[in-house]
């Protein structure tokens, strides 16, 4: 199995689907979107991700309605629920991702002493965001981006979405106090009329040389 759009293609002609046929996405090409979505980077490797798949219709239907009844949430043959846990700074925690470095070949007891002592200091001084909220959405969303890429790849189409009521999602699907609800990612094939692209602010408005404002200019 191989994805059917290249990389730079994939990236280009992604949009967000608004309803989506009610084909069933293969079971192969949904592993591959999850499994490669979760490869993403994260802060000290910590991968604060959760996600719920959810594929019932009755459960698509409970959560069509936590999310003010949009229809792409009860088509969509997936919808993922993408969470973030902030239960990542326990000690426990970041002992078993010393152990994951450890089984690659990526880790010696320095750098995990390093992990130990820098990562509770690091959350407690957190000078780079306001909440662990904050940093575990951060972190969750470079997954999510990935899912979207690697899906439009296989031809599957996404509908990342913030429209809905977290505290009901969490209670509709057991989501523990400590795991926030960071968006839901509707998946599957598009159904027409198909999306436009609405196009992108020329490079010299969004990137700076050196300094905020100052143009950057490619030579």
């Amino acid at each position: 199995m191989h994805p059917s759009i290249g990389l730079v293609e994939a990236i280009k002609q992604r949009r967000a689907a608004r309803s989506f046929r009610g084909d069933p996405i293969p079971e192969a090409i949904l592993q591959e979107i999850l499994e490669l979505g979760i490869q993403a980077p994260s802060g000290f490797n910590l991968q604060p991700w959760r996600f719920i798949v959810v594929s019932k219709q009755e459960n698509k239907d409970k959560l069509q309605a936590c999310a003010f009844n949009q229809r792409q949430v009860g088509e969509a043959p997936v919808v993922l629920i993408c969470c973030g846990d902030r239960r990542i700074t326990q000690m426990e925690y970041i002992t078993s991702v010393i152990h994951l470095g450890e089984d690659a070949g990526a880790m010696n007891d320095s750098y995990a002493n390093y992990l130990r002592s820098n990562i509770p200091e690091f959350f407690a001084n957190h000078s780079s965001f306001e909440t662990m909220e904050t940093w575990t959405n951060r972190h969750t969303m470079l997954a999510v981006a990935y899912m979207t890429i690697v899906a439009k790849s296989f031809g599957i189409d996404s509908c990342p979405m913030e429209g809905f009521d977290s505290a009901q999602v969490k209670e509709a699907f057991q989501i523990p106090e400590e795991v926030d609800v960071c968006c839901l990612l509707a998946l599957g094939y598009p159904q027409e009329p198909f999306k436009q692209y609405g196009g992108r602010f020329p490079s010299d408005r969004v990137f700076f040389n050196e300094k905020y404002n100052a143009p950057f200019q490619f030579s």
